[in-house]
């Protein structure tokens, strides 16, 4: 029915049917002369040298077609070293035309050719700040087809490994930038932003670390206990303790857990601000994402997983207490003293270094995984559960190589 009232439109009722068809014909043809003539564009240049295109009139949705065939054309034909498109006369531009001047720019640069454009208008230039070049090129959000063999999947996580890793240095290069930048000037630290996170991430973790310490003191002091009892040298089971707790367990059991508490919310926080385009947001009101982001939650966990570390330790030895006077008949004196005599300054300043580099390692990469999120709620989820497992894995690393230096070191 619509298309019926346009046609009474163009001609009246009474209009004979060849008249009214020839009219109807002759007004496409106007509109197609109409659209072709929308926009000029002049070539000049040599073929292989330096090319001018002049482009004017209006360049839009319309005529972006051909415009865009013509472009294509010339451009294979003349093979430029050098390409500049003169906008001068573009008396206007959509965003559908924007876009093929940029993509115009993306693929002669992709050739080689040294491309730019000149006397651009002011309304063009606004239309073209809005188009993202680099999106033409960003790999698509949705999930590619897994490789069938076996060689084809070994082959595509060497390739994702390697790429995770460069992603994450380049990271941690950022990162370590934006840290000696807040050390410099540390007014420019949100200090109540670093307050919230330790809040967090230490206080309301106090509970939960403190009872699974205390179990796990306990748990190394009664196994411990049943292989000492035969050598008569029970006493010694206050020493295992305290040297497991403050070389190893105590570092690590915190980081395991601020990990999977503190280093998971960091990623899914920034990675829901990223969903939201909440970090687009600050970068165009000029604040840096880095160091309004990152670095308030890395300098907390520097801070917290230390004390926490100090915490576990004291408490996993005081499990250790309780199963020594309470099933290996030993005082709360003797086994005191005797973790006293088997502590000493390097072991406890080695701890608290290493769980200084379990918290920067935890915060590091809930956040890079955070700032990696590209999608909806389900890629927030999976770079989530990627900042908890990539953290383990870097935490146990970095903790057996802490292990062999010291060794040698001491």
């Amino acid at each position: 029915m619509c298309r019926w009232k346009r046609l009474a439109l163009i001609g009246p009722p009474d209009t004979g049917l060849g008249e009214f068809t020839a009219g109807i014909m002759g007004i496409r043809r106007r509109k197609k002369r109409r659209k072709a003539r929308d926009y000029t564009l002049e070539i000049s240049g040599s073929q292989g040298g330096d090319i001018l295109f002049t482009l004017g009139g209006r360049v839009s949705l319309d005529n972006a077609r051909h415009l865009d065939e013509e472009v294509n054309a010339a451009l294979f034909q003349k093979q430029p070293a050098a390409l500049t498109v003169d906008l001068a006369g573009v008396e206007y531009l959509d965003s559908t035309g924007g876009l093929i001047l940029v993509e115009l720019m993306t693929r002669a640069r992709q050739q080689g050719v040294t491309c730019r454009l000149a006397q651009v208008p002011a309304k063009v230039q606004g239309i073209l700040e809005l188009i993202d070049a680099d999106s033409l090129t960003r790999p698509s959000l949705r999930p590619g087809t897994l490789p069938h063999g076996l060689l084809d999947q070994i082959g595509t996580g060497f390739i994702s490994f390697g790429r995770d890793l460069f992603e994450l240095l380049s990271f941690l290069g950022e990162l370590l930038f934006a840290l000696g930048r807040a050390f410099l000037r540390p007014w420019e630290v949100r200090w109540s932003d670093v307050l919230v996170t330790m809040r967090r991430g230490g206080l309301e973790g106090l509970p939960i670390l403190g009872l699974m310490s205390l179990l796990l003191g306990m748990v190394i002091a009664f196994m411990s206990s049943l292989q000492l009892k035969r050598l008569g040298a029970t006493i010694f089971v206050a020493s295992l303790v305290a040297v497991a707790m403050i070389k190893e367990l105590g570092p690590l059991l915190t980081a395991i857990l601020v990990s999977g508490r503190s280093g998971s919310a960091f990623a899914a926080e920034i990675g829901t601000m990223q969903v939201n385009e909440e970090v687009d947001a600050l970068t165009v009101m000029g604040f840096e994402s880095m160091g309004f982001l990152a670095v308030p939650k890395v300098l907390a966990a520097m801070v917290v997983v230390p004390v926490l570390s100090i915490y576990a330790t004291f408490f996993g030895i005081l499990g250790g207490v309780i199963v020594g006077v309470t099933l290996l008949d030993l005082t709360v004196y003797t086994f005191i003293n005797e973790t006293y005599s088997v502590m000493n300054l390097f072991d406890i300043t080695s701890s608290l270094i290493k769980a200084l580099v379990f918290g920067m390692i935890i915060a590091a990469i809930g956040c890079q995984r955070g700032f990696k999120v590209r999608g909806g709620a389900q890629e927030v989820g999976v770079q989530t559960t990627a900042a908890v497992v990539t953290s383990l894995f870097l935490i146990i690393v970095v903790d057996a190589a802490f292990a062999i230096v010291l060794h040698y070191i001491r």
